[in-house]
This record gives structure tokens, C-alpha cells and sequence, in this order.
């Protein structure tokens, strides 16, 4: 076993005062309404502060959480959505999680890696409905190496279609070694994202087998602290609501956030907080399932204890959740969804899909250009900025400018540069009207001067000349 799994942890999450917390902390108005000043300040929340938040069930209560996190999140992040798409790369396991379709013991899961050429179909096919940001996604199996990983990444990059090209590639991997994430880094990923699943240790042990390479709850617990010792200043954290008491996780996740925070002077990058679907050859008793009551409350408060973060709302959710909850927090959604290996190679060409090669169900299945058509109509910015990355506006670079907000100054800006491209090479009719017109709108909010001059020309420049990827 390599001896990185048997030293240095940091165990960052005691279970107890987590649990304290949640059976002690009471609701209180004077306390809460303190917090959400603090909030709109943007400065991050302790735990015992997210606590407070998790103990309000007022309905004036609530109502205060809801609009200072839409407040918060407008204020940081303007009305901009960021759009991105899943790729399965292999789902090859040896792990034994109870509740994944990618398990090791479900015979009836169809084993599949992309090679080369069929990795290159897929990234074409991303490309032509115009995605410009991927995640990667493997397995955790022997066979994806970080060489294998760092491979896969490269041929994504270099695969071009049309106009089209991915700009960011995000990877969803097994935890690594040191060596490992450097690896990985020198490929030019972007984020690296590992979930905890469950911050409960006993819940963990409950869900993760023994003599799997996912039992060890330290080694994954401390994965992103490797990452930034590998180089990897982008980290994606999150939970799989369902296992545990969504409270907990919650707090866990705070929990993890400031360790980041403290350790290394950066904080997530991204945090995720999908709920456990249906998946194939899963029969589940889940006790602790998370209504859609609190899974808005959650995604508040989420908000206001991480402001800085970027909150990802998956395809696991239907198009109603995504609707109500979108306004509270959210900054990033996939879009154009596809989880079985090979799956949007397969719809191009009119293949039907399996779920047996699928790690859950998607609930919202939208096509790319119905979802961005539906964020137009909320007014909001569909976004495939990949700028910050690009210019090394990451790590401490991003704190820097997210913590305080200026970071809205660039996400506008660029996110209806990149929405212009969208609406010029691939969206429908009636969506490219739909894009123009928020464009219209959005340009009317800025005042005269050089900076609205300068962005005009350079949507004259991809309207009217070809030009593609300006950058601020």
C-alpha cells in the first residue's frame, strides 16, 4: 500500500460537536439576522454560524434566508449561469458503494472505457451542440491511471470540430497521490473534483465496504488537500444528500471549506450537493431522502456560509427543482445531459440508449439549446466562460477577486461574449432572438464610457466578422 495512505491525515470533522450543533443550536432572530448581515458582506460563515441557519424553521425565518442568498449571489455573481456537460469515460469500478450503478457487484451494469476514437466522437459531438466546458468522469478502477486521465484530457483538448472546441476540461476521478495530481495538472485541467459522499463516519463504513479502495474515509477526506500539494489550486468538494442527515452534511461541508480556507488560503472552487436518484439494479431504503423543502433551504444556506464558491446544481434534478432553486445560490449547471458511456455519439446518430450503462437517472433532459433558451426567458446569462482559468485568475488569484465580488466585473463581460458565440453557431431560431434580446438588455444596464464601447466592439467582432474566444 502506498505509505501516503498511512500518514499525514487530518481529520478536520468531529462528529460529535457536528451533532451538538444540530440538537442544540435554537432559533434565534437577533442571532440569525446578525449572520445574514455578515453574509452580505460576503465573508464566509463559521460553522457554529451555519448551524444558527440550519436551526431557523420560521417562516419569516426562512423567507430572510431565501432573499439575502438571492441578494448574495446576484451581488457575487451577477445573473450569469454557467453551463457544462458530463463525459463518461469508463465506469470500470472496484468499489462497492450501495448506492451507485457503477458498483462492482451489480452484474447487470454493461462495462465500457472510450477509446481513443470513440472519445474523439463524443468531444465532436459536445462541440457541435456547443459545449465549451467538460467534466470528465471515471471510475474509480485500476485502469484510469493519472496517465490515463492526463491522456484523455489532452485528446479532448486537441479535438476540434467546426468552430468548436473545449476550453475547460474539469476532471471527477479517484483521489490521488501527490504525484498523481501532478500528473494530472500538467495536462491543463481545470478543477478537480472529489465528493466525500458522507461526512458521517459511520454512515461511510455503512456505505463503503471494507477492502475497497473508497473505505478509507481519511484518505478521501484529505484528497484535496494532495491536490493543492500536486499543484491543483481548483477543488471541487461536495455530498450525496440522502445517505445522512442533510444538516451534517451541510456542516461538513463548511467544515471542509474552512480547512481549505485556513490550510492553504483557498477555498473550494466549486461545491456540489446532488441527491441520490433511482439508478439501474438499486433498491434503496433511505431514511434520510432530502425534501424538496430542504433542499432549497440547503442550497441557501450553502450560499451564504460559502460565498465565494461555486454551487453546481446537476441534471439529477427535474426541471421544476432547477427552476425554484436556481435564484437561491446556484452558479453552474450541466445541460444536454447524457450519463451512459458513449451517449452523445449514440444520440447523434439515432442509437438507442441503455441504462445499464448509466450511474443514475437524469431528471431534467432538456437539450443544450431548450435549457439556455429557458435561462434566457428567466433573464439570466448562459455563460461558457473558461476566462479566469485561462488568465490565471485561479487558487488565490480567484479569492481574491470572488471574495469581495469583483469577480462579476469579468463574468459578465465574458459570459455574453461566449453567449454570442453560442447564439452565432449553434443555437436555434428562436433562442438566438431570445439571446440577442438579453444581450440588448444587459448592454442597456451599462453606463456609456470605454469599457461598454470596447465590449460592443467585440460583439461586432463575432456577430459580423468570425471572430471567436476574446477574452478579458
Amino acid at each position: 500500500m502506498n505509505t501516503e495512505l498511512t500518514k499525514g491525515f487530518v481529520d478536520f470533522i468531529d462528529d460529535n460537536r457536528l451533532q451538538s450543533l444540530i440538537h442544540d443550536t435554537k432559533e434565534d432572530p437577533a442571532v440569525y439576522r446578525e449572520i445574514l448581515k455578515k453574509s452580505l458582506s460576503k465573508q464566509p460563515l463559521t460553522v457554529e454560524e451555519t448551524a444558527a441557519l440550519l436551526a431557523v424553521e420560521s417562516p419569516e425565518g426562512l423567507n430572510e434566508i431565501f432573499e439575502t442568498a438571492r441578494e448574495l449571489k446576484r451581488s457575487v455573481y451577477g445573473n450569469r449561469i454557467v453551463l457544462f456537460a458530463p463525459l463518461y469515460i469508463g465506469n470500470y469500478c472496484t468499489n462497492d458503494c450501495q448506492y451507485c450503478g457503477f458498483r462492482r457487484s451489480l452484474r447487470t451494469t454493461v462495462r465500457h472505457t472510450l477509446s481513443d476514437e470513440e472519445l474523439v466522437k463524443e468531444v465532436k459531438s459536445l462541440e457541435d451542440e456547443g459545449h465549451k466546458r467538460l467534466i470528465l468522469v471515471y471510475g474509480e478502477h485500476a485502469k484510469y491511471t493519472p496517465e490515463f486521465i492526463a491522456h484523455t484530457v489532452k485528446l479532448t483538448y486537441g479535438t476540434k470540430s467546426g468552430n468548436g472546441e473545449i476550453r475547460r476540461v474539469n476532471i471527477n476521478a479517484a483521489p490521488l497521490d501527490i504525484e498523481g495530481y501532478k500528473t494530472v495538472k500538467a495536462a491543463g485541467i481545470g478543477t478537480f473534483q472529489v465528493f466525500q459522499e458522507t461526512y458521517h463516519k459511520e454512515t461511510y463504513a455503512k456505505y463503503h465496504p471494507h477492502n475497497t479502495q473508497k473505505s478509507n474515509y481519511l484518505w478521501r477526506l484529505n484528497a484535496m488537500d494532495r491536490a493543492f500539494e500536486g499543484g491543483i489550486d481548483d477543488m471541487g468538494i461536495g455530498a450525496l444528500f440522502g445517505l445522512y442527515d442533510w444538516r451534517f452534511e451541510v456542516l461538513g461541508l463548511v467544515s471542509h471549506a474552512i480547512h481549505l480556507q485556513k490550510t492553504y488560503g483557498v477555498g473550494p472552487h466549486t461545491i456540489s450537493f446532488p441527491r441520490i436518484q433511482p439508478a439501474n439494479g438499486l433498491d434503496l431504503n433511505l431514511p434520510y431522502a432530502v425534501s424538496d423543502k430542504d433542499f432549497k433551504k440547503l442550497v441557501a444556506i450553502l450560499r451564504l456560509a460559502v460565498p465565494y464558491t461555486g454551487l453546481i446544481m446537476t441534471a439529477r434534478e427535474s426541471k421544476a427543482i432547477r427552476d425554484e432553486v436556481m435564484e437561491f445560490g446556484v452558479s453552474q449547471i450541466d445541460a444536454g445531459t447524457k450519463l451512459e458511456i458513449g451517449g452523445y455519439n449514440k444520440e447523434r446518430e439515432g442509437v438507442e440508449q441503455s441504462i445499464e450503462e448509466e450511474q443514475f437517472q437524469v431528471g431534467d433532459t432538456r437539450s443544450l439549446d431548450e435549457v439556455i433558451r429557458w435561462l434566457l426567458t428567466r433573464d439570466y446569462i448562459p455563460s461558457f466562460c473558461t476566462a479566469c482559468y485561462r488568465v490565471g485568475r485561479t487558487g488565490e488569484h480567484f479569492m481574491e477577486f470572488a471574495i469581495p465580488g469583483f469577480i462579476k466585473r469579468f463574468c459578465t463581460r465574458n459570459a455574453l461574449l461566449t453567449l454570442a458565440e453560442y447564439l452565432e453557431d449553434y443555437s436555434s431560431d428562436l433562442t438566438k432572438e431570445e439571446g440577442y434580446k438579453l444581450i440588448d438588455r444587459e448592454l442597456a444596464k451599462m453606463p456609456e464610457g470605454d469599457e461598454k464601447k470596447s465590449l460592443m466592439e467585440r460583439l461586432g467582432k463575432i456577430r459580423n466578422d468570425g471572430t471567436r474566444d476574446i477574452l478579458y
